[in-house]
């Protein structure tokens, strides 16, 4: 694999300001040869300012946040990254390649998760490049290169998670973001090396159910946090009877026994877990009548 390596051209600015003396050089030369009828004068001036203008085609300029890959004949030279005015040889071909930080957002993808259900996910991947020769040569166009990467990263590692635990410990697209976000990050790192890219964030930006199961799955989420909901309002509930009869029995105030508990138990958990007000009846009796 080529590796970028760096390219040390001549100051552009000063070959320049020569280039600029060759050519008034040579018209006054053509001009004098004219004048004194010496064809030698003449056309040496000439071949000077189209050897000067041929010239003008290695100068250069480098932005920041820019590299120029330099080949000459099909054989890298090395990459330029310090901005300025440069110059080369006029033969040497260049490449600009930007090392600005870039995002790419990847479409909205559908794709079966680890449960077979289809859902759409989609993910924002924050990159740039970190090798000029790489991405030039090792690859077609990595631009691309990055997008059809991306997109197939995040179907894989789609299809490698649920989109809900459902209560259980693994690793679910919907509840474990920070985990699912670096998976992604270090697929995209493993793939992407080869280009002479470097990725520094990588994020899920959209995630649901497919539309023809939306429904069906909100139904579910729906009745596991009715569930949820209910074993949290009868341990609620049995703690309160539990403090009720320790009450009862510390305080002496009345003494129950197995049957007549069980009933004040049953009371109690109907009042504390119905859904609706409930309706009180007084005993105008004795205890047990």
């Amino acid at each position: 694999m080529l590796r970028e390596k760096e390219a040390r051209p001549a100051p552009g600015l000063l070959v320049a300001l020569l280039l600029f003396v060759v050519i008034a050089a040579s018209v006054a030369g053509i001009v004098s040869g004219a004048r004194s009828d010496s064809p030698v004068m003449a056309v040496g001036g000439a071949i000077a300012i189209s050897l000067a203008s041929l010239c003008f085609k290695g100068l250069f300029t480098v932005a920041p946040n820019e590299g120029q890959v330099l080949t000459l004949f099909g054989k890298y030279q090395g990459t330029v990254r310090t901005p300025g005015l440069w110059f080369v040889n006029p033969f040497i071909q260049r490449a600009s390649v930007s090392l600005r930080v870039r995002n790419f957002e990847t479409n909205k993808l559908k794709v079966n998760d680890a449960q077979s259900n289809p859902v759409e996910i989609g993910a924002i991947v924050v990159w740039k490049v970190i090798d000029t020769a790489e991405a030039i040569f090792e690859v077609n166009d990595y631009v691309q290169y990055v997008a059809v990467q991306s997109e197939s990263a995040l179907r894989a590692l789609a299809s490698t998670h649920p989109y809900d635990s459902h209560g259980t410990d693994l690793i679910s697209l919907s509840t474990h973001q920070a985990e699912v976000n670096k998976g992604l990050l270090e697929a995209l790192h493993e793939r992407l090396a080869k280009a002479g890219v470097e990725v520094i964030e990588a994020r899920i930006s959209h995630l649901a159910y497919a539309p023809e199961i939306a429904a069906a799955m909100l139904q579910r989420q729906q009745a596991s946090a009715i569930v949820a909901a209910r074993q949290t309002i009868v341990e609620g509930a049995v703690g309160m009877v539990e403090l009720a009869l320790d009450a009862l029995k510390s305080r002496d105030i009345v003494e129950l026994d197995g049957e007549r508990k069980a009933a004040m138990v049953s009371n109690l958990l109907v009042v504390l877990c119905s859904e609706r007000s409930t309706q009180p009846v007084v005993n105008t009796g004795s205890l047990y009548t």
